[in-house]
């Protein structure tokens, strides 16, 4: 109360917003192999995706023909979203990111679902993840992967 009021003035201000805000969701489609967690986890089912397989002719001579999946289709229907951020969490391959960007309302709500390029376009918005804490303990699984290649030298260097 004792404090004069301040009002927003949005428009023509943009608000400052914290490094790491939930706006909307971003698709780095490069990493997406299809593999569905993130539709099958999402509580709304606001998550559509299309995809086929094709065939990769074999690396080295003599192997064998391998199928991957391709994708066609990648939605999300932000009319229905409750933007709880399960889908972002539980993909394994770091596909899915939290954009600040928060001014993507339409007229129509039709509108609203919004295809892999649009998401695509949000990617770039996605700020840097803060930096990791120097003092911070090494994780586990970097710590494993040092210790076998340490063993795996020491291995060579005795043969030699």
């Amino acid at each position: 109360m004792t404090r004069r009021a301040h009002t927003a003035q949005y428009p023509d201000v943009q608000p400052e917003l914290p490094p790491r805000t939930r706006g909307v969701i971003g698709l780095f489609e490069e990493n997406c192999t299809v593999c569905m967690l993130c539709a099958r986890e999402c509580p709304d089912w606001c998550i559509y995706i299309d995809s086929h397989k094709e065939t990769v002719p074999p690396a080295a001579p003599g192997g064998r023909e391998r199928s991957r999946n391709v994708l066609d289709r990648f939605a999300i229907d932000f009319s229905l979203c409750m933007y709880c951020g399960i889908c972002i969490e539980v993909c394994p391959f770091d596909a899915l990111f939290w954009s600040p960007e928060f001014e993507y309302a339409e007229t129509d709500i039709q509108d609203l679902v919004h295809e892999r390029d649009k998401l695509r376009e949000w990617m770039w918005t996605v700020p840097e993840p803060p930096a990791l804490d120097p003092a911070a303990e090494e994780p586990k699984e970097i710590a494993a992967a040092r210790k076998s290649a340490e063993k795996l030298k020491a291995q060579q260097e005795g043969e030699a």
